[in-house]
């Protein structure tokens, strides 16, 4: 019992260390629909426009992302492959590891499963959370992952983030309060506000949140390509259940219906 105790423990740790992980600013929720091959399109368009260049998907193989996407494979070779890749080949980048890890400390994560590990809220909330800061190598930090040795590649379309103060409606148990005599809101000021300097960037702040959410979801969907085919399949399995539940319901009446 001591050993079974000690296993489930250790089991365990891996949980634990990714929950004090992922501590931190409170997240955004998005729904993401793995269905929508529109926004399916236009993530691995950002993908391979904005992050391709350090980031690769290795585990992925642009036929297979063409196919499932609904993209002819000549445009698939002509506007998202840039390495010279076969259609057949994984999507791999040209920078070399060892290069990688003398300009930027240390490698950039292959990121094919990053959805899987990190959660598609995580990543929405660190695609938008890039603020100026030049103390940083790269001339930026971010709230959801503090230092990170990144740069901020999707600044053009952004625009210029940066952290200021802010006026905050004070809210208890999810009420907003108000002055008794008043009637007013009663407020606060929060100094670690992220605020987009007006046109700085090339998209809306609505584009903007749309676009990370298209990339979003097309991360989402590297890190599982098969899930609708696996929902697919499990109600097919669970409807079929369902129907021999009853029959083998009614062959157990029918067995012991003399048997008291």
């Amino acid at each position: 019992m001591k050993k079974l105790f000690a296993v489930l423990i250790l089991a365990a740790l891996p949980v634990f260390s990714f929950a004090a992980e992922h501590g931190g600013p409170e997240l955004e929720k998005i729904d993401i629909d793995l269905a929508d091959k529109a926004a399916l399109q236009d993530g691995a368009r950002t993908f391979a426009n904005y992050c391709m260049g350090c980031h690769s998907a290795k585990f992925q193989r642009y036929e297979r992302v063409a196919d499932d996407l609904g993209i002819p494979h000549d445009l698939m070779l002509n506007n998202l492959v840039f390495t010279g890749a076969k259609i057949g080949d994984h999507m791999k980048i040209g920078m070399q590891p060892a290069d990688a890890k003398t300009w930027f400390g240390a490698a950039p994560p292959d990121l094919t499963l990053v959805a899987r590990v990190r959660g598609t809220d995580w990543l929405y909330g660190y695609l938008k959370s890039f603020y100026e800061d030049p103390s940083r190598p790269f001339g930026a930090n971010n709230k959801v992952f503090p230092n990170v040795g990144m740069p901020n590649v999707l600044a053009g379309l952004q625009g210029r983030q940066v952290v200021g103060c802010k006026q905050i409606q004070v809210v208890e148990d999810g009420k907003k309060q108000y002055d008794p005599l008043t009637g007013t809101p009663l407020t606060h000021e929060a100094c670690d506000q992220l605020t987009i300097l007006p046109k700085t960037g090339a998209l809306t702040e609505e584009q903007f949140d749309e676009k990370v959410k298209n990339l979003v979801t097309f991360l989402a969907y590297s890190a599982n390509p098969v899930k609708l085919e696996h929902q697919r399949i499990g109600t097919y399995v669970l409807l079929y259940l369902a129907f021999f539940f009853v029959f083998a319901y009614l062959l157990k009446r029918e067995y012991w219906k003399d048997i008291h």
